[in-house]
């Protein structure tokens, strides 16, 4: 099959193309250095050309939420059009585990936007709701940090590595649209400060978890539950204490 992958050359997108070129589908790689720009439209039909499913990984330059917001409304519009005259058989989104549960968070509000144009488009569809990935705890720990200290709530947290990321987005792109929601979490769930305070000791670092007695998580205030499933999911293999040894 032909498979045009949005966001081809980033985190997820990379690893994805080489798992789909491996089982010998034709991939092309859909970003603005190969050519293909979702908010212009250019090279975008012609990339859909003769394309069966299309995988979209693709993301805001910034979470700010009104960028985020024109990002996914162009970005969707432009496709749902294109899709629709290259009659594109499955189209699949990576978004985010409690998406709904927290609108009042611009970037969040902005993924919804994506998920609801692709539902609405008539377009068979998958929408993956993912939780955090493992490898961004250093991005918790860089923006919650003040000096030796790094503040953290005890929120829920279940994370997924980001090679089982893949293998959930290779999988549900394959099979029939679900013209639905699956959502995939990592195999391990616990309060948030205890999976930072595991990572900094594997990683002998001179650094102090704070326990936060809020739900705040990035500075914003959230449902202590938000960030795991709420209901069935696909649990990823990889454990959180396996990856930070080789992390």
């Amino acid at each position: 099959m032909k498979v045009l992958v949005i966001g081809g050359t980033g985190l997820i997108g990379k690893d994805v193309c080489k798992k789909l070129e491996s089982a010998g589908h034709k991939v092309i790689v859909g970003s603005p250095t190969r050519g293909v720009d979702i908010i212009t439209g250019k090279g975008l039909e012609e990339a859909l050309e003769g394309t069966d499913i299309v995988i979209d990984l693709s993301n805001s330059q910034s979470p700010d939420g009104e960028t985020a917001l024109h990002f996914f409304s162009t970005a969707g519009k432009n496709l749902v059009a294109a899709e629709k005259i290259a009659n594109v058989k499955h189209h699949l989104i990576l978004s985010i585990v409690g998406v709904p549960l927290a609108q009042h968070i611009g970037y969040l509000q902005a993924k919804k936007l994506q998920e609801d144009t692709i539902a609405a488009s008539g377009i068979p569809y998958t929408i993956i709701r993912s939780t955090q990935f493992h490898e961004h705890i250093s991005t918790i720990i860089a923006v919650q940090g003040e000096g030796k200290e790094v503040h953290v709530s005890t929120v829920d947290y279940q994370p997924i590595a980001v090679a089982d990321v893949v293998s959930f987005v290779v999988k549900f792109a394959l099979e029939e649209p679900k013209n639905g929601i699956v959502e995939i979490a990592g195999p391990d769930r616990g309060p948030m400060n205890e999976f930072v305070k595991k990572y900094l000791d594997e990683k002998h670092e001179e650094k102090v978890v704070v326990t936060n007695e809020d739900n705040k998580y990035m500075f914003f205030e959230i449902p202590r539950s938000l960030l795991v499933p709420a209901g069935d999911f696909c649990p990823g293999e990889i454990r959180f204490d396996d990856w930070k040894k080789y992390s």
